[in-house]
């Protein structure tokens, strides 16, 4: 049987258009296309005879269907080209789609807005942008290369009523660092407000958690305690009190499997310093390695001579003298 090729190939090529499905979908309701949300709905009714005998295949045809429709319509987008991607500009969405998460709830108003709703107080907001007048440009009110900024002054005026040994760079460095502290302390006082804690002061004191563990009780009791000049060695105990010894850190040891990036930077680490061509000194370890070697040395040296006269070491009873 001769088959000739130009046949052979009509008919691969028949059957590779077969395989490829138009385009065109019919359908007997127009499906509603959001392309702002690439959105598809179907109102046409669903064939449940088809549904039952082959499910799998026409739940598949309808999903290409739907997905052929909406390519169809993105396609008609304006279209532009950034770098080798082609992008389609999406309009805005038209079917409004529920949150995942509920809305947010309000924060509650700090003291200052308190305060100032209840006396009327409104806040007019600035522009972000003000004119410097030695760069003669527009800069920012506040935040990096704002306007006039003062630490960036190679030169400060001394006040008549200030120490003219006193620096005053160093003063407006540590001015900024408190005010930066008090508003820190101002937004804690405000979180806490709002969940309805307190907020301690400095160290421990006696406004603080409602219900305090055994354990925090106990490591206030030792601090406290060891917070005298002596460290508590002539410190008063209570009646009944148990003479509790200091308690020391507990010693932490490296755990027998590590993972593999930390023991291979530990190993890098030592080659490191292993390979340098300039010897590092510590020189504290230096000293003390120094002061230790003139100890042993020398172990007489610093010791105070014991100008006590000695006493004898005989032993028994003395002898009595006979009366004269």
């Amino acid at each position: 049987m001769v088959v000739r090729a130009e046949a052979l190939l009509q008919k691969i090529q028949k059957e590779e258009e077969e395989k490829l499905l138009s385009i065109q979908v019919p359908k007997t309701i127009d499906v509603a296309i959001d392309a702002g949300n690439l959105l598809a709905c179907d109102s046409n009714p669903i064939d449940t005879k088809q549904l039952r005998s082959d499910k799998e295949n026409y739940l598949k045809n309808l999903a290409r269907e739907g997905t052929q429709l909406l390519f169809n319509e993105i396609w008609k987008l304006p279209i532009e080209r950034v770098q080798d991607a082609v992008i389609a500009k999406v309009p805005a969405p038209t079917t409004v789609i529920p949150r995942e998460k509920p809305i947010p709830k309000a924060k509650p108003p700090t003291k200052w807005e308190e305060y100032a709703k209840l006396k009327g107080i409104r806040k007019l907001k600035k522009g972000r942008m003000v004119w410097d007048d030695e760069s003669k440009s527009w800069k920012p009110r506040w935040g990096y290369k704002r306007a006039n900024d003062d630490t960036k002054e190679w030169v400060l005026e001394v006040p008549a009523n200030a120490d003219p040994n006193e620096d005053q760079f160093e003063k407006k460095l540590k001015e900024k660092k408190e005010r930066v502290a008090k508003n820190e302390l101002q937004r804690l006082r405000n979180v806490a407000r709002r969940t309805g804690k307190k907020v301690p002061g400095v160290g421990r004191t006696a406004v603080g958690q409602e219900k305090q563990s055994k354990l925090e009780l106990e490591a206030a009791f030792h601090v406290s305690k060891q917070a005298t000049a002596s460290l508590g060695r002539f410190q008063e105990t209570l009646k009944g009190e148990k003479n509790v010894k200091k308690r020391g850190q507990k010693r932490k040891f490296e755990a027998v499997t590590q993972k593999c990036n930390t023991e291979k930077e530990k190993q890098l680490s030592i080659l490191n310093q292993m390979y340098k061509k300039s010897p590092q000194l510590n020189l504290t370890k230096a000293v003390n390695k120094e002061i230790q070697d003139g100890q042993v040395k020398n172990p007489k040296a610093g010791k105070r001579k014991n100008t006590k006269p000695a006493k004898s070491k005989a032993g028994g009873k003395r002898p009595t003298r006979g009366k004269r």
